[in-house]
This record gives C-alpha cells, sequence and structure tokens, in this order.
C-alpha cells in the first residue's frame, strides 16, 4: 500500500456493473473471507466500507474431532443458508 497524506491507501477500479477489489493486505487484515458481507456507509468525509459479517465465531459449537475440511464444508453450508435466508428477506 502506498502512503497518501500520512493514511495508508490503495486505489482499485469500480467496474461497469459496480464492483470493487478489496485490496488482499485488507481482507487478510480484517479477517473477511469469501462470502462475508460489508456494509457500505455514508460519511462527511466520503463512504466508509465495514465488516458487516462475523466470522470470528467459526467452530465454536463444534465438536474438536471434526477435521479442519469437515469445519471448512459445515461454515461454508451455513453461510450459504444464512445468505438464502437474507436475500429471502428482502425480495418483495
Amino acid at each position: 500500500m502506498r502512503t497518501d497524506n500520512d493514511t495508508e491507501s490503495e486505489t482499485t477500479r469500480v467496474t461497469r456493473k459496480g464492483q470493487v477489489t478489496i485490496p488482499k493486505e485488507l481482507r487478510d487484515e480484517f479477517g473477511l473471507e469469501e462470502g462475508d458481507e460489508v456494509r457500505w456507509e455514508k460519511a462527511e468525509d466520503g463512504i466508509r466500507v465495514r465488516k458487516a459479517t462475523q466470522s470470528a465465531g467459526r467452530g465454536m459449537l463444534v465438536d474438536e474431532d471434526i477435521s479442519e475440511a469437515k469445519r471448512e464444508a459445515m461454515a461454508e453450508e451455513m453461510a450459504a443458508e444464512i445468505r438464502e435466508q437474507r436475500r429471502s428477506e428482502w425480495q418483495p
């Protein structure tokens, strides 16, 4: 990342579809994973992006003898179910 006015920042482009890529260094630093949601907030000085989903508690309710691969599969399945539930709640 480069430093601009004493703050670390990096630029990315907005695609035709309005998509942006969150730089890997920031995804790693803030624990953003595939399937996580981010919240876009208006701020006086522009736009603020915050992590909306929490993944820190993954595996807390799973037996310790479950393999890491199985834990990931379970987490992905649960995340997909949550995303689907959220989509159905927002559809008219």
